[in-house]
């Protein structure tokens, strides 16, 4: 009985306690994928680190390689790689021997293709144990194939090789998970219709880094020292990098479809950004804590925009494309292969503090770190040289989670002597000399107190060890996954048409991936070289923002990102003009998706803007209490009113809540409405109104066939809505027309339908309501973007 010979061996060897003491069950794991690139490199040794760590934990072991290939070509290729296996420096030649040797025994060869092959190895499982006498613990897959195999797979294992009733099933599942936040939704919904949420282990190999995984326990012994200072009061920036000096040779087929971002950013650089910004939960080993604190860091991130990021792409990268792929040679490639990105949080502790996100390939040099950098407020009358480092309040004050390569090449985190000498933990970081020959960022490694790694372990011998102890925090959850993708979808939907920074590749780069931080965005600080420049590569981004006409009135049309940014300046101008002419600005805004990015722009970037002059004014409001999030006066507090200095008494809701009730028509909350208008703007007749466009041509909430607010003298109305919440309140069409100015912005490709129907109809309010918006003695303007325009 081949179990029994290799525990009897290692008793013997002194690797196991007792026979006794082996009562804990036994562990199946599977690894599916085991003769592919990640299988060779890292996982048989991460799983043989496993075996060596736990052999005498009271659990016994099989190891089941799988794949599509045939038996015997497979089992070929697979103890090939068995074969090549190393134990630590430190591990005992004989007892590394022993433990390999056995390790070798215990694994196995299966071709996993068809539904009767995962019966087979289920049936080959429970065969062993029966004969060994043993009872299962749990079984672990894991998934080191490509995310379309997954679903397939998944039905598989739920439907014949699940575990016996009290066994675990863990199921490890590789990135990327998904392309975007559709493709993620998609996905994770294929998943749990087969896997529970304590069952799947994502894996982020970043988390099993040693420095990144330090993070958070960093902050948690360290609170004492951190507390006062982890904030946006004392941190000046935070650098999260990984560079690399290899190009995407041999890979462009992988990142033609995901690019820099996806591949990087989208990960392993924000699930080290969330260990930075989210609230220390009170126990950061409970897994079901950070994750929440993780998902709050999440909420609070401001929206990416499309001058939020710099994008790059290296010189061969076009021709790698083109030989791997076999594309045509004009064919254009538009993926990033360096992204240096600004982020910024909207929290109480990290409000105005720059994260910078930056990865790419063909760099010149490979490192990855996190570096948290403070403000230093001091200034030293003495010079330098006369001063000790541990008590010079004017040298640089940073912590530094160094996760590998570089200068240092191994893991390590370093504080500045002049913050604190950190708490860390004994028996897994030890202090390390500084050699003052080595300068990190400018610095000499003795101005850092400087700790590494006992012992360093590879990150998915990390993660593997994790998933056999069942720590979750060390992975990402369904719901930390779309979260992530939620906050990055919008800028890599922004960004697709951007044009790329050619960079040659290497040192030869110099400063042409420079970048700065300009009014909330980033810039290259250097123009780029004619000699990079290919003029085949205009982007749709290049052309001019087409201005004419639409329905007799003027239009303005570009990307929509550009058209935002022209409307703000719009609304900047008039603001300006009609409070230099009369004092005071009437402003009345709509609600809905489509102006909550003009809203973002106006708070960030429009400083100048006369809001201690302006009113804000409602065109239309959704009958539920203003603190809904339904309601459109919530979405402009939270975008724009709360960022910006408006006197509180400039700023009018529409009622929609009287005496505790909605929309009472006997609450006359429309009276009250038209009533204030009267009293406050002049002749009823607003500076600007906003404007937007429903699918089927209602504006305001005036829909087609409505019964009020198309005409009559009533100046403010209730309406029904085909789609909930139904009952609104709105300004009706007479009042709009009396606007001095009305700005109309469409948005996005689900708006050319109707864009280009009311392109070609005449005045007919009731069947199109925006088709009866003509002010009668003002202008009317149309801020069109090209997807609705064009399609």
């Amino acid at each position: 009985k081949m179990l029994k010979r290799v525990l009897c061996t290692l008793l013997f060897m002194g690797a196991l306690p007792s026979l006794a003491e082996l009562s804990q069950g036994h562990i199946s794991v599977v690894l599916l994928g085991a003769t592919g690139d990640l299988a060779k490199k890292y996982l048989w040794q991460g799983l043989f680190q496993l075996y060596m760590d736990q052999v005498s934990s009271g659990h016994s072991f099989t190891f089941h390689g799988a794949a599509l290939t045939a038996l015997e070509p497979g089992q070929r290729v697979m103890f090939d790689v068995l074969k090549k296996l190393a134990c630590p420096p430190d591990e005992p030649p004989n007892r590394c021997a022993v433990l390999k040797d056995q390790f070798l025994k215990l694994s196995q060869y299966h071709q996993l293709k068809t539904a009767e092959n995962y019966t087979v190895l289920n049936r080959e499982i429970e065969t062993l144990l029966r004969q060994e006498g043993l009872k299962e613990a749990g079984r672990i897959f894991y998934f080191s194939v490509p995310p379309f195999a997954y679903t397939e797979i998944a039905r598989h294992i739920n439907s014949s090789c699940r575990p016996p009733p009290g066994a675990w099933l863990r199921v490890v599942l590789e990135k990327p998970f998904g392309h975007d936040l559709e493709s993620a939704q998609q996905l994770a919904t294929e998943l749990t219709t087969f896997f529970r949420e304590e069952e799947m282990y994502r894996v982020d190999h970043y988390l099993g880094k040693q420095a990144v995984a330090h993070i958070l326990p960093f902050r948690d012994q360290n609170r004492q020292f951190l507390d006062p200072i982890w904030n946006r009061h004392h941190v000046e920036r935070v650098e999260i990098v990984l560079k690399e000096t290899v190009d995407a040779k041999g890979r462009t087929s992988f990142y033609e479809q995901y690019g820099v971002i996806r591949d990087v950013l989208q990960n392993h650089l924000t699930e080290a950004l969330m260990f930075l910004t989210m609230e220390l939960p009170a126990n950061v080993s409970r897994a079901e804590e950070v994750l929440q604190c993780k998902l709050q860091a999440f909420r609070s991130l401001r929206r990416l925009e499309k001058n939020s990021a710099v994008l790059g792409q290296y010189q061969a990268y076009a021709s790698q494309v083109q030989e791997e792929l076999q594309k045509a040679q004009d064919y254009v490639s538009t993926t990033p292969t360096f992204a240096g990105v600004l982020i910024h949080s909207d929290s109480l502790r990290w409000e105005g503090v720059p994260f910078l996100l930056t990865s790419g390939k063909a760099l010149d040099e490979r490192v990855g770190y996190v570096r948290v950098l403070f403000k230093n407020r001091a200034y030293c009358t003495q010079s330098e040289p006369l001063r000790d480092a541990g008590h010079s309040q004017c040298k640089a004050k940073q912590i530094v989670f160094y996760i590998g390569h570089g200068a240092l090449s191994t893991p390590a985190v370093l504080v500045s002597r002049n913050l604190f000498r950190p708490v860390m933990p004994e028996g897994s970081w030890k202090e390390a000399v500084g050699r003052s020959d080595l300068h990190i960022f400018g610095q000499p490694l003795s101005d850092y107190y400087v700790y590494n790694p006992v012992k360093e372990r590879d990150a998915y011998s990390v993660l593997i060890s994790n998933i056999y102890h069942g720590r979750k925090d060390f992975f990402i959850t369904t719901e930390n996954l779309l979260a992530s993708w939620a906050f990055w979808t919008p800028l890599l939907n922004s960004v697709s048409r951007q044009p790329l920074r050619l960079y040659p590749g290497g040192v030869e780069n110099q400063h042409l991936l420079d970048f700065e931080m300009v009014s909330g965005e980033v810039a290259f600080t250097v123009a780029e070289p004619v000699q990079l420049l290919n003029p085949s590569r205009l982007m749709p981004s290049d052309y001019r923002t087409i201005q004419s006409k639409f329905r007799q009135s003027p239009l303005v049309s570009a990307w929509s990102e550009d058209l935002i940014s022209r409307l703000a300046s719009d609304i900047e101008k008039t603001a300006s003009r009609t409070v230099a002419h009369s004092g005071q600005f009437h402003l009345a805004l709509s609600g809905g998706s489509s102006p909550v990015v003009l809203f973002q722009r106006l708070a960030r970037h429009h400083y100048a803007f006369p809001w201690k002059h302006t009113h804000i004014w409602l065109v239309d409001e959704r009958c539920v209490p203003l603190t809904d999030t339904e309601s459109n006066f919530f979405s402009l507090h939270n975008h724009l009113l709360q960022r910006v200095r408006v006197p509180y008494f400039n700023v009018h809701p529409m009622p929609v809540h009287l005496n505790q009730r909605l929309c009472v028509e006997e609450d006359r909350g429309t009276e009250l409405y038209a009533k204030e208008i009267t009293t406050l703007v002049a002749n009823a007749s607003f500076d600007l109104v906003l404007l937007g466009v429903g699918t089927d041509g209602h504006t305001a909430s005036l829909f087609p066939q409505a019964e009020d607010g198309l005409e009559g003298a009533q100046t403010v109305v209730l309406t029904e809505s085909p789609v909930k919440p139904h009952q609104r309140m709105s300004l009706s069409l007479p009042l709009i027309n009396r606007a001095r100015q009305v700005f109309v912005l469409v948005l996005g490709k689900g708006k050319h339908d109707i864009t280009t129907l009311i392109s070609r109809v005449g005045h007919q309010p009731r069947k199109w309501p925006i088709s009866g918006v003509s002010p009668s003695s003002g202008q009317l303007v149309w801020y069109v973007d090209y997807e609705a325009l064009l399609g």
